[in-house]
């Protein structure tokens, strides 16, 4: 990890890459990042999943970033860790969730109930929010099974790439606060 670069230069965000585990606050961090951009956000999940919990194979999932990639701005939510290398090649900014599993585990459990039944607008269409074992058992061995990864692949991705490394929920709400303030100086 000594390796991953971490700085905080403020310089104009074109092309976001937002990762984290589930339930960490991606989504809503996007979203958020969106409003204060204006940049065109993507959500994995919701490009990548068809009906039924469905999910598209590996050379459509590829296809369907290269696409995303191409275009001037983006914000392109999600982990989906195996094809990362695509998004990180034409990034300038990176935002990773690195949270405590019990947090991404309970925030995970709260959106379950609250969306029970229903497909969140994050999500593919016809899949509506469910109780999943095998999803509760990737988020608690996440930073076990995936940061690891996760954090090889940002040491590795190419020079010039802003990390913002989020520990905690209270710095990813101080820096878009910081970004809020930032835009509201510049309109004025």
């Amino acid at each position: 990890m000594a390796k991953m670069k971490y700085s905080g230069s403020g310089k104009a965000m074109k092309r976001i890459v937002v990762i984290g585990c589930s339930g960490s606050g991606k989504s809503t961090f996007s979203r958020k990042l969106q409003q204060v951009t204006g940049n065109p956000l993507h959500h994995l999940d919701k490009l990548y999943w068809l009906p039924g919990w469905e999910l598209r194979s590996d050379v459509e999932q590829d296809r369907i970033q290269k696409e995303r990639i191409k275009e001037d701005s983006w914000i392109i939510d999600g982990n989906y860790q195996r094809s990362l290398p695509i998004r990180l090649e034409r990034a300038d900014t990176v935002f990773f969730f690195d949270y405590p599993r019990r947090l991404c585990l309970y925030r995970a459990l709260k959106r379950i109930v609250s969306n029970r039944k229903r497909t969140r607008p994050d999500m593919g269409e016809g899949c509506p929010e469910r109780f999943d074992w095998e999803f509760m058992k990737f988020i608690w061995n996440f930073n076990k099974n995936n940061r690891p990864g996760l954090i090889a692949l940002l040491d590795q991705a190419p020079a010039g790439i802003e990390i913002q490394h989020f520990r905690r929920p209270r710095e990813a709400r101080d820096y878009l606060r910081a970004l809020e303030e930032q835009k509201e100086e510049e309109v004025a």
